[in-house]
């Protein structure tokens, strides 16, 4: 367990000394776990993100590659969606605001937990895109109601609220500039 120390004094000779427990994420072995969690976290929003764009041959195949032409939302939105959103997300299908936004959101969450900048915006952005995704295929396959994604959409929330960045990332030099000084919304 990590301490933490802090001296105070009462009076003109008494020195009180308080050990108390670190809390749990400021333990060296903690912040690299959840690292390790942001930049594997980040790399399956990039590998979508590579995925899709160039038709890589995993989930999309290169004829489908949306640097051909294809469309990263059109297959999945027109045939999996069967829950009460199934409606709304066939209307969307293909729609290039749809395609860019669902791509833009890919490679920004990707590149932001990667790197380990902009988590906050990046845990938000990415916790909706996830929740949007669990609510296209209502109910789930293997569960009443929980699934990947909303595992993931905590992580990411997880990962903002303990800094995550700033281990194995460029998360405190981040958080120095005067940008984000001035934003911290964009820490």
């Amino acid at each position: 367990m990590a301490l933490s120390e802090h001296k105070a004094r009462t009076g003109r000779s008494t020195l009180i000394q308080v050990v108390t427990p670190k809390p749990l994420t400021e333990s060296p072995a903690a912040r690299y776990v959840w690292a390790i969690a942001r930049v594997a976290l980040g790399w399956v929003f990039g590998w979508a993100f590579l995925d899709k764009m160039f038709g890589l041959g995993h989930e999309t195949p290169a004829a489908k590659a949306w640097v051909d032409g294809g469309s990263p939302t059109e297959g999945f939105l027109k045939n999996a969606p069967q829950g009460p959103f199934a409606g709304l997300y066939h209307d969307i299908a293909g729609a290039a605001w749809a395609d860019w936004l669902f791509m833009l959101g890919l490679g920004a969450i990707g590149a932001a937990l990667i790197l380990g900048i902009g988590l906050r915006i990046a845990a938000v952005a990415g916790a909706a895109l996830l929740v949007m995704m669990w609510t296209a295929v209502l109910p789930p396959e293997n569960n009443p109601f929980m699934d990947d994604h909303l595992i993931y959409a905590i992580v990411l929330i997880g990962l903002a609220l303990v800094s995550a960045g700033d281990t194995l990332g460029l998360g405190r030099w981040w958080g120095d500039t005067r940008l984000v000084k001035r934003l911290p919304v964009l820490k």
